[in-house]
């Protein structure tokens, strides 16, 4: 296998090429995302480059307590994302179960992928660990995003039938259950999505990345099904712990809906 092409700066320069583009897209069609797309931009340059240094520095010199340091900082980051993606206010109860389900569903499913799936010697091995942790971390935190959104939306826009069926006798697990199943679907259907189109509609980024860096191609889809499955697991784990509790807070000791100044 050949190695990968290592770009000179003119080549990188060359492909924001592609940014003024859009800019003269959107300036034309007088939609006011100018300044959007450049502080984007200029954001996305900085940061890659920033973690670009840093994960050299973290490849040269693995140290477990760098490893996970890193991760939590990327935990840290996805859970503030998560907090300012939500329209809707979050009380100090609803940022604690997103915090917990997060942690939860993502070191769970990191953690088996780590040592039982993989079976990295030594398990902090950087060059593994944290490119698949900030897989699985990105895409908890959409799915996490999207369930959050879907249930407090369903839960205000229901609000009659949830109280009709309570009245009925219905507890409150009953009564909300269409809602979590629904913020569940909607939760999972991107992740999904990725799963239906990957290898004939589109080839995924890691993949991708391991080919142009010179990988077989059959290593690179043995990793990126089970980089994948894992996906699936952390994402599908955190969105119902996250439903199953953040649900609770909706209804009082008394098992009725809570008001909204409650």
């Amino acid at each position: 296998m050949k190695d990968a092409v290592d770009l000179a700066f003119w080549q990188i320069l060359a492909a924001y090429l592609f940014v003024l583009i859009l800019i003269i897209i959107v300036r034309l069609k007088r939609i006011p995302r100018e300044k959007e797309i450049v502080l984007a931009t200029t954001r996305m340059t900085l940061q890659l480059i920033l973690v670009g240094y840093l994960l050299v520095y973290l490849f040269e010199n693995p140290n477990p307590f760098y490893t996970l340091l890193a991760i939590i900082i990327m935990q840290v980051f996805a859970i503030y994302n998560i907090y300012k993606r939500t329209k809707s206010a979050l009380g100090i109860e609803m940022k604690k179960i997103i915090a917990a389900s997060m942690t939860i569903g993502i070191f769970c499913s990191l953690l088996f992928f780590i040592f039982v799936v993989l079976q990295l010697s030594p398990w902090y091995e950087p060059r593994y660990f944290i490119p698949i942790a900030g897989m699985i971390i990105g895409n908890s935190m959409t799915g996490i995003s999207l369930g959050v959104s879907n249930l407090i939306n369903g839960m205000k826009a229901q609000k009659a039938e949830i109280e009709g069926a309570l009245m009925l006798g219905a507890t409150p697990k009953m009564a909300s259950s269409k809602i979590v199943n629904q913020a569940f679907d909607a939760a999972m259907l991107p992740t999904i999505n990725s799963m239906v189109g990957m290898g004939i509609v589109f080839l995924p980024g890691m993949m991708t990345g391991q080919i142009l860096s010179g990988t077989s191609p059959i290593v690179a889809i043995e990793y990126q099904i089970a980089v994948m499955l894992g996906i699936v697991g952390s994402v599908s784990l955190s969105v119902i712990i996250y439903l199953q509790w953040g649900c609770k807070t909706f209804f009082n000791s008394r098992s009725q809906l809570k008001n909204s100044n409650d």
